[in-house]
Order: C-alpha cells, then sequence, then structure tokens
C-alpha cells in the first residue's frame, strides 16, 4: 500500500522542525544574552523607540531618544508637543512626518482610551497609530513578558528565508511559520538571536558562512557570491 501523501508532509515538517531546534540551540549558545538593542525606561518610552526604528538603526534610535526623553519626559509633553518642532527632534530617524503623526496621534489615544498606560493586549496595540504587530509584540513582550507572536524585523523576515523557516515575503505570513515551526516558549528570544545573528554574521550586504555557526545545517550556506567567487578561483 503506497504511503499517503501526507505521511511525507509530516515528516517532512518534523525534519523542519529538528533543524529549527538544531538552529535555535546554536544561536543561544553564541549570542546567550541577546536582547532588545534599543534604550528606554518606561513603557511608553520603549513604544517611541519602537515606533522610530521603523527603517532605521537601533543605534541612531539611541542617539536620538537620549535628548527626545529629556526633552519630553512624560507621556503629556508629547500632548502639548508643536508637530514641527517634534518632526525636527526625530528628522534623523527618517519618514520623520508619518513618525511624527505616529507617536503624538498614538500619545492621545493612550491617554484618551487607555488612562495613560501602555495596553497589555495584541488587539489593543493595533489601534494606536504606527503599530503593527511586530511594533507590537515587541512592546508587550519588553514591557509586559506577555508574548502573541514573533516580531518579524527585516533581520528576522531575511534570515526566516534564508535558513528555510518560511517562503514568504510577508512579514505576518513569516510570523504564522515561525509560530507554527517553533515552541510558544521560543518566540520571544528568537525575535533578538536572529536579529543578533543578522547583525554580527549573517549580514544583509555580506553573509559570512565561514564564520557561521549554522553552516553545516543553513541551506543558503556558502550561495553567496564572496564564496562563488572563491571557487572560480580555486578552479
Amino acid at each position: 500500500m503506497p504511503i499517503p501523501k501526507k505521511v511525507f508532509q509530516d515528516k517532512n515538517f518534523v525534519e523542519k522542525q529538528e533543524r529549527a531546534q538544531n538552529i535555535f540551540a546554536l544561536l543561544k549558545k553564541k549570542y546567550p544574552h541577546a536582547k532588545i538593542a534599543l534604550k528606554f525606561s518606561n513603557n511608553w518610552e520603549l513604544l517611541v523607540a519602537v515606533i522610530l526604528s521603523a527603517q532605521c538603526t537601533d543605534k541612531k534610535v539611541n542617539e536620538v531618544t537620549e535628548k527626545l526623553f529629556k526633552k519630553y519626559p512624560k507621556l503629556d509633553d508629547y500632548l502639548k508637543a508643536d508637530t514641527k518642532e517634534f518632526e525636527k527632534d526625530i528628522k534623523s530617524t527618517g519618514f520623520y512626518r508619518a513618525k511624527t503623526k505616529s507617536i503624538l496621534t498614538t500619545a492621545k489615544i493612550i491617554k484618551e482610551k487607555f488612562g495613560g498606560k501602555i495596553p497589555r493586549a495584541m488587539k489593543e496595540m493595533l489601534v494606536l497609530r504606527g503599530v503593527a504587530r511586530k511594533t507590537a509584540n515587541v512592546v508587550l513582550g519588553n514591557a509586559y513578558g506577555i508574548v502573541e507572536g514573533v516580531a518579524v524585523d527585516t533581520h528576522v523576515r531575511r534570515l526566516s528565508q534564508l535558513l528555510g523557516f518560511s517562503a514568504s515575503d510577508q512579514p505576518e505570513k513569516i510570523e504564522k511559520d515561525l509560530m507554527d515551526l517553533f515552541p510558544k516558549k521560543q518566540w520571544f528570544d528568537l525575535t533578538y538571536l536572529l536579529i543578533d545573528h543578522g547583525r554580527a554574521v549573517c549580514t544583509a550586504k555580506d553573509p559570512r558562512c565561514d564564520l557561521c555557526p549554522l553552516s553545516k545545517i543553513c541551506p543558503s550556506a556558502f550561495q553567496f557570491p564572496r564564496f562563488q567567487k572563491q571557487r572560480s578561483g580555486a578552479k
């Protein structure tokens, strides 16, 4: 009797899960202290920093918020902020007009709808302007230890594809694939392990497979121009 196709699919998925766990363990060993790089002292500052981090490096955001959080120390200060002045304050993070509107509008929503406190649920977080699942996951996880999903930023998206975790380019589909592949207890750490690895070794411009602890099990290992040239030279 032929084996049903579903059995092969299940077997492949089990193998995929096993490889994912091996990858997680190797990353955990290499980056034992992986965590959010943004600097903040309260939940509101965390939300502001995450909104500013869209299409911007954490390093630049930290430079901007060092001054910003001193100038606007409380949520109420954002309610009174001058739009044009605030745009100048965050201009170097990029997309400053959209980010200004998101932050100042969100400050008003939090004050009026949530009593000045950051919401504790995904559904409520998504009511805020400029907040999608990635931002909500980061804030909920770091503010309250509430994990409802996996935060998919540019590093997580790129590495998820390279490591064979997801074939999609859509953040929400990638998130679902990761949630299916990894147990919930690993979701929060997974984001920062992939981010740290994406910054340190598997960079967008020049992945260093020769330095990567995942090279023996990564389906994309040594498939990049640097190594293709080396192979051509060897011949």
